[in-house]
């Protein structure tokens, strides 16, 4: 699983986001380590419906200038988490875990950190 998709996963753990929100989302939760451009981003979500990890969802987004009669709303696109996708993130959240904690135990977490 690539670090995006795992990123993605989580940012979609507590609820649907439309791509915009998405790419914050994954900033924010990463610490700024995992960045998404927008052909990343919707060339994972594609990767993740094919795979039945998230579904897309449409959502009405009404702006101010959009509630005039005369004006369609804009459609966006949305994304949550499917029950498979949530399995997935949580196996991908242990294998991680393993990884880290065998590292901390051999010292490679401290390997290279200079003393203040």
């Amino acid at each position: 699983m690539t670090p995006a998709i795992f990123a993605l996963l989580l940012a979609l753990h507590n609820g649907e986001r439309h791509g915009y929100a998405l790419m914050a989302e994954v900033e924010e939760l990463t610490g700024g380590a995992v960045t998404l451009g927008v052909a990343t981003l919707y060339r994972s979500l594609r990767r993740m419906r094919v795979d039945g990890l998230v579904e897309e969802i449409e959502t009405e987004s009404v702006a101010a200038e959009e509630l005039r009669a005369d004006r369609r709303a804009e459609r966006r696109r949305s994304y949550r988490i499917t029950p498979a996708g949530r399995t997935v993130a949580a196996d991908e959240a242990r294998r991680l875990s393993v990884l880290v904690d065998a590292a901390a135990r051999l010292g490679v977490l401290t390997e290279g950190k200079r003393p203040l």
